[in-house]
């Protein structure tokens, strides 16, 4: 018996290698290159009762959808009933391409607007005149009030341009009882800088580790820090902050094919007034959908 092992040996892994790439291959060429339409609940004592039951849409890393599908993940967004489209940053560094994207996305229908933050990818000098154009409100370490009981800061992104991403100035403006969001290009500011004050950090750029064997380690972010410097911390879903924030990650929209186990994605976040659930995140740290510390004021701005 231990003679057949050894002989079957050889074949075997050989086989086995043959089996995982075709899996990742079929993956590729069929549910990889559809985008997922997700609905993720966030649950928290500080979402206002008046929140309860908000919708948030993110979509993020649009650069390398063509314009058909992108048109018609905006239609369902618009279908699904949003208050909210939060887009995530890298549109595309052609700035036609980039505001063709920018005017579908603008006809998503949002109660409460629609505002967004650059990528690593993006040329802000023809993106942000774009967005106004097109009635969305781009954020560059600023922040706005959505509607009462909800603040949102938008921070730069590290890789692009001056200035530098300030967690704390994107949300100096929130007050006292303020539900906090903080949308990011990179996740990375999570680590980085201070988030105490804020609630809930809204993030894309990792494209969830593009090709990412079984969906479970993706070289490109575990064996470089080119694009994350927490390797699969932030592959995608749900993390949390250096200050135990919560933080979702969308796997992008977009991006060039082809994916593998890493599903384009279009996200909708449903605030829920409640107790926090929680998971064990990539890395072993705890996170989930709801703060476990004591609410602290938001950083001040430096």
């Amino acid at each position: 018996m231990p003679g057949l092992a050894a002989d079957a040996l050889p074949w075997a892994l050989p086989a086995l290698a043959g089996a995982a790439a075709a899996a990742h291959a079929f993956r590729a060429l069929t549910l990889d290159r559809i985008v997922e339409h997700s609905e993720e609940a966030f649950f928290s004592p500080r979402v206002p009762e008046a929140l309860d039951g908000y919708r948030i849409a993110l979509v993020t890393d649009v650069h390398g959808i063509g314009d058909g599908k992108l048109e018609r993940a905006a239609r369902r967004l618009s279908a699904g009933g949003v208050g909210l489209l939060l887009l995530g940053g890298d549109f595309h560094r052609d700035a036609e391409r980039a505001a063709r994207s920018i005017g579908i996305l603008a006809g998503v229908r949002a109660a409460d607007g629609i505002f967004a933050v650059e990528g690593n990818h993006d040329s802000r000098d023809a993106l942000f005149p774009a967005m106004r154009a097109n009635g969305i409100a781009p954020l560059l370490n600023s922040g706005a009030r959505v509607r009462d009981g909800l603040f949102l800061g938008g921070a730069s992104d590290p890789r692009a341009f001056p200035p530098e991403p300030s967690a704390a100035q994107a949300v100096s403006g929130a007050a006292p009882g303020d539900f906090v969001l903080l949308l990011s290009h990179n996740p990375d500011i999570a680590m980085s800088q201070p988030t105490a004050g804020i609630d809930l950090i809204l993030s894309g750029h990792t494209h969830g580790g593009h090709v990412a064997l079984f969906g479970l380690w993706a070289p490109a972010l575990s064996l470089s820090k080119a694009v994350t410097s927490h390797g699969r911390r932030f592959m995608s879903g749900w993390a949390r902050s250096r200050d135990g924030v919560p933080v979702f990650v969308s796997r992008g929209i977009g991006g060039c094919y082809p994916r593998a186990f890493a599903r384009p994605q279009a996200a909708v976040v449903t605030l829920r007034r409640g107790p926090e659930s929680r998971s064990e995140p990539r890395g072993g740290r705890r996170r989930g959908a709801g703060p476990s510390r004591p609410r602290k004021q938001p950083p001040a701005a430096p």
